[in-house]
């Protein structure tokens, strides 16, 4: 096993550093692991310590709470090579989705060009299955390869991962999304490239990307679109403390004054209240929550 001393491991770091909402309280112990190895012998520290565990990748559909989270925390952004083989793109975890779609395009694969614009990491796109202009993660995917709490290396199959709307298989089984591999269609480079880009230019006319904010908030409710029902609702530039239903798109809330991440839950509470007494719609959120109250 790896030598524990090589793995950078912080304490009581604030996670507000490492979320695309610059919100979240302390974690007791942060690791960023390089590679398998290391992961494990993170599990094997967490085990005997009695450690509770936490894995991030880039912290972008996740709001984490002020009073932090305890135990470890696992943070694979280094873990974050991608290569294409054949009609292959593999990544790593902690690979950003956007580098990922660009080493596609790169070999000339196409498939990926609705993850162009999608901030998180190809773990995090596994796990939520993340979708974006009618494309979804569980469309490309051929194998996923993860580690079980019990420390083994599994591979999953797509059949195998259950997806659905903005789920999988490993939302349940505490397994670490170790390595992605898409199985991707032979293009044309420019036209890709061409696709790619008309997706970002809508994504940034639409969306306030010049703002931090965790995505989108809420999951698509059946016939109805999350965003126009709290427009409708009048809540675009509902604010409490530092965070704000966004002008530009309501279906997102940005950090526009030091927000912290009770302000984010304070907005997200309004809003399921005000659109549920109007419309008698439940918004069940998109966005992971996690960690401690403070």
């Amino acid at each position: 096993m790896t030598n524990m001393e090589k793995i950078k491991i912080l304490k009581n770091e604030s996670l507000s550093k490492y979320t695309f909402t610059k919100t979240g309280g302390p974690a007791d112990l942060i690791a960023f692991p390089k590679d398998i190895k290391e992961v494990q012998s993170l599990l094997i520290m967490a085990k005997e310590q009695q450690l509770p565990i936490t894995v991030l990748g880039n912290a972008s559909n996740l709001i984490i709470k002020d009073g932090g989270i305890r135990g470890l925390v696992i943070i694979l952004t280094d873990m974050n090579k991608i290569i294409s083989n054949g009609e292959y793109v593999i990544a790593q975890a902690g690979a950003r989705y956007i580098d990922t779609t660009i080493v596609a395009q790169q070999n000339g694969l196409s498939g990926l060009e609705f993850a162009a614009g999608i901030p998180g990491s190809v773990g995090g796109a596994v796990y939520m299955n993340a979708g974006a202009y009618g494309g979804e993660t569980a469309e490309v995917i051929d194998t996923v390869t993860v580690l079980t709490p019990e420390n083994e290396i599994k591979i999953f199959n797509n059949d195998e991962l259950e997806f659905g709307y903005r789920h999988s298989l490993i939302q349940e089984q505490n397994d670490i999304v170790l390595e992605a591999s898409f199985k991707l269609v032979p293009g044309d480079k420019e036209k890709i490239q061409a696709k790619m880009d008309e997706l970002n230019e809508l994504r940034a006319s639409k969306q306030p990307l010049e703002l931090p904010s965790c995505g989108s908030v809420f999951k698509r409710p059946e016939g109805y679109f999350a965003g126009k029902l709290i427009h409708d609702a009048g809540l675009q530039g509902y604010q409490s403390g530092g965070a704000q239903v966004s002008t530009k798109h309501a279906g997102f809330i940005v950090n526009v004054d030091h927000a912290t991440a009770t302000d984010y839950l304070n907005v997200i509470k309004h809003v399921q209240e005000t659109v549920y007494k109007q419309n008698q719609v439940h918004l069940e959120t998109e966005v992971r929550i996690i960690g401690q109250d403070k």
